[in-house]
């Protein structure tokens, strides 16, 4: 509960236990066992940001986060929790908040989307669990695509780069290095399969532009961005490399701020074990980052677990505002924990803090957080407040009311599909084919036409051919009939010639007799002699 300009969060006896705004983007965790009440505080404080002034955001792991739209209702044990505070004299009340609802899978929420390239090939290989040699040449296909300008948005643009590349991986090996079909191959697996768990739903356009979670109502209360993870929790790498974007996005999107009056947005992490569980060395070096640097650009980050001990070392020491519920102390590992988890606490000589934190009660809770100058205050048992809005579920059709009316619900409901690398890459293809398919079709008509052409050249020979030989005939036919006539002229001169010849001489040796029978003889001379002088 916001009071008096600082964040009521609990009750030690009399004493009112606040968290001071200006320390409050110097981080946090609330942890404790299952059932304790970290729920239950991890509303308060929600609640008491909104009331600042501060938008919020936090992960509804169970479900039982999203009533804080409405406003909340007495019951038996909170009315006794109110009147044991005596938080009515505090200007307790019921109020709602004013709300948006995100689902990375757009079932009970506005859709929650990025893009492969805002995702990152680092904590992309993280999603599709790829071993290192594999994440290595997804950070070589992001290259790739950026130096070639192609936008990698969805999965379809991820799956037609890494076919292309495996398809002139000779060529790129050369200037990237050595790029393995096998691993090229697991990739395209894991990306088929992360389509198969909704990968094609949360990866694409409009991707989330975290200005619109920078927002206050009409009241000047933040707006509180609840993420629905009732079925993201069951990809627990998928949900906690999500958060983890999410985190990375106001880090790397918020100008620098220093140490204001109050955080410019406030960040919850449920199940936060999740992040660190099998994370990379590479990737735990970016979570500590992160972690260390986010605090500058005003935004503070309230990590939710069971145990201390889930968070490493490097990011648990720069949490400065600490509420821990009970914790079991069963076995000799829970023990172990415990007594860590009290050391991390300033002593408060009142208590044996190991002692009272297995004793601590649901809604129980100890509690340090930065006093105004930054020092840790020593350790104090309290009782947590009681949310203001309704506690537990909201029924689907009241969702869908609020998703509706959002203002924001026109700018992410429908998905859009602009040309990047899957179109630009299919585009390419499909001209290589047309190109192929002309050159085709040319050298086709190539065939032909020298087909043709040879069948021309073929028919004229032939023609020409015919028509040497009907010339032939001709001229064959026009010396046999010359010879012909010739012989008939030479026939009948020599026969004329020899007859008058034949003729002197019977004439001159026997008179008429004579002269006809050498007129027959010098005519068949005569003939004979022309046809013999005509062959030759």
């Amino acid at each position: 509960m916001y009071q008096d300009g600082k964040i009521l969060v609990g009750m030690s006896g009399e004493e009112k236990v606040c968290i001071y705004p200006k320390m409050a983007n110097r981080h946090g965790m609330i942890a404790g066992a299952t059932g304790s009440g970290k729920t239950i505080t991890l509303k308060v404080l929600a609640e008491s940001f909104s009331d600042l002034g501060v938008p919020v955001f936090l992960a509804d792991v169970k479900g039982d986060l999203a009533g804080m739209c409405r406003q909340g209702q007495t019951s038996e044990s909170i009315q006794k929790r109110i009147d044991g505070m005596n938080l009515t004299r505090e200007g307790f009340q019921f109020r709602n908040y004013p709300v948006t609802y995100w689902d990375v899978y757009g079932e009970k929420g506005l859709p929650l989307r990025t893009t492969i390239s805002e995702m990152g090939p680092l904590l992309l290989g993280r999603i599709m669990e790829l071993n290192e040699t594999q994440s290595d040449i997804l950070t070589i296909i992001f290259k790739i695509a950026d130096d070639e300008g192609l936008l990698l948005l969805d999965t379809k643009d991820l799956r037609a780069m890494i076919q292309y590349v495996t398809e002139n991986a000779k060529e790129y090996g050369a200037q990237y290095g050595n790029l393995s079909k096998q691993s090229l191959g697991a990739i395209m697996r894991a990306v088929v399969a992360l389509e198969a768990e909704g990968g094609e739903l949360f990866f694409g356009e409009p991707a989330l532009e975290i200005g619109d979670w920078m927002r206050t109502d009409e009241n000047g209360r933040g707006v509180i961005q609840i993420l629905d993870c009732q079925k993201l929790i069951n990809s627990p790498t998928m949900y906690s490399t999500f958060m983890l974007w999410m985190m990375s996005e106001l880090f790397e999107t918020l100008p620098e701020a220093g140490d204001g009056e109050k955080p410019k947005m406030v960040f919850f992490f449920d199940e936060a074990h999740l992040l660190f569980d099998s994370a990379s060395k590479a990737l735990l070096v970016k979570i500590e980052q992160v972690v260390k640097l986010i605090r500058s650009k005003g935004v503070g980050i309230y990590f939710v677990t069971q145990n201390p001990k889930d968070i490493p070392d490097g990011v648990l020491g720069q949490l400065g505002n600490k509420v821990q519920h009970a914790l079991h102390a069963y076995t000799p590992a829970e023990q172990k924990g415990c007594k860590a988890a009290a050391q991390s606490f300033r002593e408060n000589p009142e208590f044996d803090t190991y002692e009272v934190l297995t004793q601590l009660g649901i809604g129980e809770a100890l509690i340090s957080v930065l006093d105004e100058g930054g020092v840790p205050t020593i350790v104090k048992r309290c009782q947590i407040l009681p949310p203001q809005s309704q506690m537990g579920a909201l029924d689907e059709a009241a969702r869908c009311e609020q998703v509706r009316g959002n203002l924001l619900y026109s700018k992410y409901a429908q998905m859009m599909d602009r040309e990047s690398a899957y179109e630009i890459l299919e585009k390419k293809v499909l001209d290589q084919q047309e190109n192929e398919q002309r050159a085709a079709e040319a050298a086709a008509e190539e065939k032909q036409r020298q087909k043709e052409m040879a069948a021309y050249e073929k028919q004229k020979l032939r023609e020409e051919e015919a028509a040497r030989k009907a010339e032939e005939k001709k001229a064959a036919a026009r010396d046999k009939q010359v010879k012909k006539t010739v012989k008939q002229a030479a026939n009948s001169a020599a026969g004329t010639i020899g007859r008058e010849f034949g003729n002197s001489i019977g004439k001159t040796l026997g008179g008429s007799f004579g002269k006809k029978v050498g007129g027959n003889v010098g005519a068949s001379l005569g003939r004979g002699l022309f046809s013999t002088l005509f062959k030759l």
